[in-house]
C-alpha cells in the first residue's frame, strides 16, 4: 500500500465504519502509543499534523521519531460500528489497558470507573457516603498521588476559576471515588514556578497554598465515598464542586 493510500479510507468505506476507536502503533516495537475515537478519516489525521519544531506533545514527538527512522505509523481500528456513547466506553477501557500512552488525558470515566483491584472495589462500594457540611472542592488525584505527597498532588495545577475556588471551605482529595485527604486552601495562585518553587509552570492553571484540615473536619470526610449525585458517569474533569 502506498503512502497516499494509507492516509485515508477508500470512498464509501468511512461512512460504513460509523464511530470507531483506534490505536496508533509504533512499527519499530509493536507498541501502542495512542488511543482515540472518531469518524471518517480521523485515525489518519495525526500523521498529517505538523511534526517539526521543539514545542510538540509526546504523541507528535513519537510520530516524528517513527518517520525519521524510515517507518510509517500503523493504524488499527480496534472496534467500529458504534454510537458515540459506546465508543467513549471502549476508548476509556483501552486507555486503562495500555500503560505509557501519549494521550494527554485519561479516558472518560476512568477516574471513577477505571481499572481497580477487587479489594479496591470492595473498599470503595462498602464505604459510607460523605455528607457535606462545607462547601467542598473535590479534586481527583488518581494519576499523581503515587508520584508525590498527597498535599502536593492535590494542590497543583488545575484548570479552575479562581473566584469559584476561593469559595471552597475545604479541598478534598479523591481517588477512585473515595475521599483520601482534606486540606484548607488559604490562597489560590497562578501555577508558575515563582509561586510554587520546584514545580513546572502550567499556563492557565492554578494551585493553592494551604495546610491539612483540622482533625475533626477531616474525620467528617476522609475514608468516605463520594455520593452518587456528585459522580457523573463518563466525566473526565478531575474537579467537582458540592455547591453551585
Amino acid at each position: 500500500m502506498s503512502q497516499q493510500e494509507s492516509e485515508s479510507f477508500p470512498s464509501g468505506v468511512a461512512s460504513k465504519l460509523k464511530t470507531y476507536v483506534y490505536r496508533l502503533i509504533d512499527p519499530r516495537n509493536g507498541e501502542t502509543f495512542y488511543i482515540g475515537k472518531g469518524r471518517g478519516n480521523r485515525v489518519f489525521a495525526h500523521i498529517r499534523e505538523k511534526v517539526e519544531g521543539d514545542d510538540l506533545d509526546n504523541k507528535l514527538k513519537r510520530i516524528r521519531e517513527i518517520h525519521l527512522a524510515g517507518f510509517e505509523v500503523a493504524h488499527v481500528i480496534h472496534r467500529h460500528g458504534m454510537d458515540d456513547k459506546t465508543a467513549f466506553e471502549v476508548e476509556a477501557a483501552l486507555i486503562d489497558a495500555y500503560p505509557g500512552l501519549t494521550n494527554a488525558v485519561g479516558g472518560a470515566g476512568s477516574n471513577d470507573y477505571g481499572v481497580m483491584h477487587a479489594k479496591e472495589i470492595i473498599t470503595r462500594y462498602s464505604a459510607e457516603p460523605a455528607v457535606f457540611h462545607h462547601k467542598a472542592l473535590l479534586i481527583s488525584v488518581n494519576r499523581s498521588a503515587a508520584e508525590m505527597s498527597l498535599y502536593e498532588a492535590t494542590r497543583y495545577a488545575w484548570k479552575i476559576s479562581k473566584s469559584k475556588a476561593k469559595q471552597a471551605e475545604i479541598v478534598l482529595a479523591t481517588e477512585r471515588g473515595l475521599i483520601v485527604g482534606a486540606f484548607v486552601a488559604t490562597d489560590w495562585k497562578d501555577a508558575t514556578s515563582a509561586n510554587f518553587p520546584g514545580r513546572e509552570a502550567v499556563p492557565g492553571r492554578l494551585g493553592f497554598i494551604g495546610h491539612e484540615a483540622p482533625r475533626d473536619t477531616s474525620r467528617l470526610y476522609v475514608g468516605k465515598r463520594i455520593p452518587d449525585e456528585y459522580r457523573k458517569r463518563g466525566a473526565a474533569n478531575p474537579i467537582r464542586y458540592t455547591w453551585r
